[in-house]
């Protein structure tokens, strides 16, 4: 049930500028001998392309088919990373913590440019985080999250669960699916959407373990799977008049 569906920004202009300047560093950057798995590091001046969903994938690649020659690639987890090659990209760094948290973490200190293309939606968590860590990141909206209607959304059924997998998703199920019957288990792909539905007072009982589709699939099954049942109670031992 498609509830949320993206839009350009209302400056496209601003994104092709975005993408003009790193192309630009990229042309500008030597590579340093001796750059490890994850390229870059303290001092390099590589120049990243930071992207968090695989609609800002779409997004960039729309706009520029194929990145410049030197552009470092981060992606914020493996689903979003599996979007990114299949543009014909070629993915630098994935965080072992699929978040924005996790992915300042694991970011490698430089002073390259690095271009965060996102959802006017995105939360500051990485742009502060890496600004936090002295990195300058160019934050541009690459698109825009809308949704797909106002009217309330009717159900035949009750479903056994929803499936919510991001705060614009959540912010519309309350909008228009709510109130939901109490049977219905709101499942979140990851803690961030978890936090973002119960902000928009939706109630959350199953959480991904990862934040990937698959994770999610798995929790909502293993959340669904039917009780054993219950063993019969054991028959009742005649009293013998004595506490044990």
């Amino acid at each position: 049930m498609p509830l949320i569906t993206d839009a350009p920004p209302e400056d496209p202009a601003a994104l092709d500028a975005a993408l003009g300047r790193l192309a630009g560093a990229a042309g500008r950057h030597v590579p340093a001998p001796g750059d490890g798995p994850v390229p870059g590091g303290a001092g390099s001046t590589a120049p990243w392309l930071v992207v968090t969903s695989a609609t800002a994938v779409r997004a960039v690649a729309g706009r520029a088919p194929r990145l410049p020659a030197g552009v470092l690639v981060a992606c914020v987890g493996q689903a979003t990373a599996r979007a990114a090659r299949q543009a014909g990209w070629r993915v630098d760094l994935v965080p072992e913590v699929e978040s924005a948290a996790g992915l300042v973490s694991a970011f490698p200190g430089t002073t390259g440019r690095v271009l965060f293309p996102r959802s006017e939606l995105a939360a500051p968590t990485l742009v502060e985080g890496l600004r936090a860590r002295g990195i300058d990141v160019e934050d541009v909206v690459a698109y825009r999250t809308v949704g797909t209607g106002d009217e309330p959304v009717r159900l035949d059924r009750v479903p056994d669960a929803v499936l919510v997998t991001s705060g614009s998703v959540a912010s519309e199920v309350a909008r228009r699916l709510a109130p939901l019957d109490p049977r219905t288990r709101i499942a979140c792909i990851g803690p961030g959407t978890a936090a973002a539905a119960r902000e928009a007072g939706l109630p959350v009982h199953v959480v991904g373990r990862s934040r990937s589709a698959e994770s999610l699939l798995d929790a909502v099954a293993e959340a669904l799977r039917p009780e054993a049942p219950e063993a019969p109670e054991a028959p009742e031992t005649p009293r013998s008049g004595r506490s044990s």
